[in-house]
């Protein structure tokens, strides 16, 4: 069966696609030709690498998010200023691509004080509202650069990004911590280090040397360290995010296990929450700006 459209995440570092019939997902490819890995004239090859197989004759459209959009991508799309819906504004029509698809590309969305950005987020956003009609609270989409957002009445009000997973990272790959921290994991150690660190976010530069240290004068399981590591920040990013989720009706959009700290971190702080797989909401969030294609056709 030939699908009807074809959904496309296509971040820094990933290349995500489904083939849809509908709202129901026919096949689906991904490679690792993620945005910042493709040359300027790379985009449609890197795409038609896993979508040839889906395409015949007749033209298909193919409705794309995240950092394809970005000045360095397949077609800019500018940012929409927030407050705003999350799809505000048509996607963006790629000029010149293979007769076989027609491509367009979802805007991100800016913040102009404090200055912030997000693209493929929205999207997710979006999809979440689609199911979840009236919902006003906040959602939270943790990953390399996780965002705290503000939804009202259909609409981004307001939004921070927290570079906790690069921080992460870097200090697990790059940092000192390198020789201290590797797989495996310990709930306990994590909820204690998140815990200390909401309730002194001032001392984390000190306790994340405190890693290093209790290995090498306590020979510190490293499956633990990184517990802790991810512990320290996490609650640091929670107590920064404290206006956002205390007292407020909150949503955690993205993949299974990071969503799943997230949440356990905050839960021991006694907030209310409910979460979403981040894969469904991208793609009800394409359906949506697919939506608006259609109607503008």
């Amino acid at each position: 069966m030939k699908p009807e459209w074809i959904a496309v995440d296509w971040g820094t570092s990933h290349l995500r696609a489904w083939a849809m019939q509908g709202d129901k997902v026919l096949d689906q490819a991904q490679s690792d030709k993620g945005m910042a890995r493709v040359e300027p004239d790379g985009f449609q090859p890197a795409l038609f690498e896993l979508i040839e197989g889906w395409l015949d004759d007749a033209p298909i459209d193919v409705i794309a998010c995240g950092m394809v959009g970005a000045r360095q991508g397949w077609v800019e799309a500018p940012y929409s200023a927030a407050p705003c819906e999350p799809t505000p504004v048509v996607p963006v029509r790629v000029p010149g691509t293979d007769p076989r698809i027609r491509a367009f590309v979802v805007p991100g969305v800016k913040q102009t004080a404090p200055p912030d950005v997000m693209r493929g987020e929205e999207t997710q956003i979006a999809g979440f509202l689609a199911s979840h009609q009236n919902w006003d609270g906040v959602i939270c989409l943790p990953g390399t650069h996780t965002k705290w957002v503000q939804v009202s009445a259909g609409e981004i009000v307001s939004f921070r990004t927290f570079m906790t997973g690069e921080i992460f990272d870097l200090l697990r790959g790059q940092s000192v911590l390198k020789h201290s921290v590797s797989d495996g994991w310990n709930d306990a150690a994590f909820a204690d280090a998140a815990a200390d660190a909401l309730s002194k976010p001032e001392q984390l530069a000190a306790r994340l040397f405190g890693l290093r240290a209790a290995d090498l004068l306590q020979g510190q399981d490293k499956g633990i360290a990184r517990a802790q590591l991810s512990g320290y920040l996490i609650g640091a990013e929670l107590a920064a995010t404290r206006p956002y989720w205390l007292g407020q009706q909150l949503a955690i959009i993205g993949a299974e296990g990071l969503s799943d700290i997230y949440a356990k971190a905050l839960k021991q702080q006694g907030a209310f929450l409910e979460t979403a797989n981040g894969t469904q909401c991208t793609l009800a969030g394409l359906q949506q700006a697919r939506n608006l294609t259609r109607q503008t056709a």
